[in-house]
């Protein structure tokens, strides 16, 4: 959790800025605010991470996410193509909006393959979803013959791939809008918070006015603004942008020493025969916030799971049994269990989710153990954890030899 290994002066400061004037709200209040605009100071610190012309901070990932799509015109009985391995908000999101998720197949990049998503359109695809995983990218150039060939919408949940680029362009940035998590867990936290990043104005107006119940946010009399379109709540709070802020300068540096450290614990793993490690579609491309390593086949991540927690290593994550990144464990999306009615449950499901054949997710998800990168390791302290990982390797392999 790189950022949040980082808090300090920077985000107290930020802080006691916003409290010294009781500003909470992001907008309007001028007079008494002391020209402290902590909203519009995160979004400026994303814009130079990213490069994107527009960036619109809001409530959470979860939240930018939604933005994205609705404001990209995602709605009511639009098929749109989602990989199963994606953390569970990218799949409500497209639910919230009355739209229905087709899962394609993943790849070893860990993100939607072009031929997975070839293979799941169909007449009533408008849009597909991608998911730029566990700090990395897709491999875009592929991807986007496909959407472009199929004139299908493009909308990119960047949530854990804040950073990252594909071929010096940001991920976000090369569908229609994109999103970012600002969560406890990323690179940069705001605590709770979430960027939506897009180059076309008109769709950054529409999330502009979605996020905040339809205001137009135009004059300083917010009770006479216009609502050009329906909106709800995903603002973000002053205080909570005001620690996106603050972390989001520290990304250059955080991701400088995600790099390095990351390199150094690939050079010593990669001296185990049974350990390989995801792929990236750009490789100068990669954040450094996970270091994926493959296994052999799932029983083989199984076991090296189950001598981890003997081992006492941590840190990891087995996405294949993880509650609320994979499909496996959906219980509740397969099942369409809501508290109330959803559009999906009157239009039906354009799958069986319940009986879905991904072999190539499976295979994949399967085999995989993420590390979440931190920026503050000594060099003592991987070595260590490196050695500790391939000594439980080579204990189950050397079982499964015999």
């Amino acid at each position: 959790m790189p950022g949040t290994e980082l808090f300090g002066a920077e985000e107290r400061k930020e802080i006691e800025d916003v409290l010294s004037t009781g500003i909470m709200f992001r907008f309007n209040h001028d007079a008494q605010r002391n020209n402290f605009w902590k909203a519009k100071d995160f979004e400026a610190e994303a814009k130079k991470i990213t490069g994107a012309k527009y960036a619109l901070a809001v409530s959470n990932g979860s939240a930018a996410i939604l933005a994205a799509l609705a404001s990209s015109g995602i709605g009511t009985g639009d098929e749109v193509i989602c990989p199963p391995f994606t953390y569970i908000a990218t799949i409500e999101a497209v639910l919230m909006l009355g739209a229905l998720p087709v899962f394609a197949e993943i790849d070893e990049t860990l993100c939607l393959s072009a031929d997975g998503i070839k293979k799941a359109i169909s007449p009533k695809t408008k849009a597909v979803c991608l998911v730029h995983m566990c700090g990395g990218n897709a491999n875009m150039d592929e991807i986007l013959k496909v959407v472009n060939e199929h004139k299908l919408i493009l909308v990119e949940d960047a949530g854990q791939a804040f950073a990252a680029s594909y071929k010096g362009i940001s991920t976000g940035l090369f569908g229609n809008a994109g999103a970012y998590s600002f969560d406890f867990f990323k690179i940069a936290t705001a605590g709770e918070g979430g960027i939506m990043v897009t180059n076309d104005e008109k769709t950054y107006l529409l999330a502009d006015s979605y996020c905040d119940h339809g205001h137009d946010h135009i004059g300083n009399n917010r009770g006479m603004e216009n609502h050009p379109i329906i909106g709800f709540n995903y603002r973000i709070s002053e205080l909570h942008a005001a620690v996106g802020a603050a972390q989001t300068r520290k990304v250059p540096a955080i991701k400088s020493a995600n790099l390095k450290n990351k390199a150094f614990l690939q050079n010593i793993l990669s001296k185990s025969s049974a350990i390989s490690f995801a792929k990236l579609g750009d490789n100068n491309g990669d954040s450094g916030t996970f270091l994926n390593i493959f296994l052999p086949d799932t029983e083989t991540a199984k076991q090296t799971v189950e001598e981890f927690n003997k081992a006492g290593v941590s840190g990891f994550n087995y996405w294949y049994t993880n509650m609320y990144h994979f499909i496996n464990q959906w219980d509740h999306i397969k099942n369409l269990q809501t508290a109330s009615k959803l559009p999906i449950q009157v239009l039906g499901t354009p799958q069986d989710y319940k009986n879905l054949n991904l072999p190539k997710t499976q295979e994949v998800v399967g085999k995989l153990i993420s590390f979440g990168i931190r920026c503050t390791w000594t060099e003592a302290q991987m070595t260590e954890l490196a050695e500790k990982i391939v000594a439980c390797v080579n204990k189950v392999t050397a079982g499964v030899k015999a």
